[in-house]
């Protein structure tokens, strides 16, 4: 997410725009989310890497189940006396928890225009965690939140006429973007292979992100038994961390976890792999599939979030049917049964994810951000006008 979040912020300051970054103090390995101006043409609200100047940093709290990971406590009338002072033209919302809530009333309070971004299904979190029960509570929590929005932005049309069912409005879909220079076939590293224990001719299956129970790692595990079983040099790669890191070791102690990677050395891992597998289902969109992709790798995954948008089944990947496990495992099983498609569907994984650039999808975020700010202009011209406006 916050990788995301740094190439939007980015791509709005490359073309003139001025943002007033807000984000909770993160520790020193999380990831960089570009550096911002402290100006007031649009505030973004969201999660961060490293401390930069020009930014409003508030203080955080660890999350449950989640170490390493940070949320911001709640700063309302921080915010609001920040944008008072130096009102910002648009706030924009990245994350639905205390932080974005602060910024919610602290920019509803000074009446100004607010676009949100629907990122994670938090509501089907509880089924991982034993608390089933709460996806009712949070789902009417996240439709209050986004329905207080001018706009909520979602990266897929499914998911758009999915919150629509749900009772959600002003929903728009936009799109996500890949560096396809940086994440390419190009960065392959045979060296990299030989530290997995993986010739040539071996298969490998990495997993990229957050190791939690509602990423259904386990599925990834049980898949890679199976394809282990036809194929006994295929190997598992986990890049990344989190709570089901330990846990997941002691059960396939044949996987291997590399921990977290950042940049060209992220790009390589992905590259020196054959298959992305990708068994999550609270993704709203899943931005490791794209890189993945863009590396030219073959994707296994469910018929959902990018995958399911960006995904022809059997032509740059397979797709299983939505919590069909059994299938997912036998979809791994055909893929290292035929090798030779496995190539092929990394190359024109590769040609598609090159069609989805950054520039593109900034340009599309500023022109819904640039129609709200006059949207409000005109609202607020009209009603000064009062009887008179016509």
């Amino acid at each position: 997410m916050a990788m995301s979040l740094a190439r939007l912020v980015d791509g709005l300051r490359s073309r003139g725009h001025e943002i007033d970054l807000v984000r909770p103090r993160q520790g020193p390995a999380a990831p960089d989310i570009g550096r911002a101006i402290d100006g007031s043409a649009t505030a973004v609200v969201g999660p961060g890497g490293p401390e930069t100047d020009g930014e409003v940093i508030v203080p955080a709290l660890p999350i449950p189940r989640h170490p390493g990971l940070r949320m911001g406590v709640p700063s309302a009338r921080r915010l609001a006396a920040r944008w008072r002072g130096r009102p910002p033209d648009l706030v924009h919302i990245a994350t639905e928890g205390p932080l974005g809530w602060s910024a919610l009333r602290a920019a509803r309070a000074l009446r100004l225009p607010v676009s949100s971004e629907f990122r994670t299904n938090f509501h089907e979190y509880g089924r991982h965690y034993g608390i089933g029960w709460m996806r009712r509570p949070i789902l009417a929590y996240l439709r209050w939140f986004h329905n207080a929005a001018d706009c909520t932005m979602v990266p897929t049309q499914r998911l758009r006429a999915s919150l629509a069912q749900a009772g959600f409005g002003n929903v728009e879909t936009v799109s996500r973007g890949v560096d396809a220079r940086l994440f390419s076939p190009a960065r392959r590293s045979r060296e990299l292979r030989r530290q997995w224990g993986a010739d040539d001719g071996d298969c490998v299956m990495i997993a990229v992100g957050r190791i939690a129970p509602e990423k259904s790692a386990g599925l990834l595990l049980r898949a890679f038994e199976a394809m282990r079983a036809i194929r006994p040099r295929t190997r598992l790669v986990f890049v990344g961390d989190g709570p089901a890191r330990r846990e997941l070791s002691r059960l396939c102690p044949e996987a291997l976890f590399v921990g977290a990677r950042y940049g060209e050395d992220l790009a390589a891992h992905y590259a020196s792999a054959d298959i992305f597998g990708f068994a999550s289902l609270t993704d709203t969109f899943g931005n490791v599939t794209l890189e993945a992709m863009a590396s030219g790798l073959a994707v296994l995954a469910y018929d959902d979030a990018a995958a399911g948008e960006l995904i022809e089944n059997g032509v740059d990947g397979l797709l299983a049917p939505v919590r069909d496990e059994a299938r997912f495992v036998r979809l791994g099983c055909e893929l290292v049964m035929r090798p030779e498609r496995i190539a092929a569907m990394g190359r024109r994984a590769r040609d598609r994810a090159m069609r989805r650039d950054w520039d593109r999808v900034v340009e599309q975020v500023e022109s819904r951000m640039v129609g709200l700010v006059e949207d409000h202009e005109a609202a607020r011209a009209g009603a000064a006008l009062g009887p008179y406006a016509c």
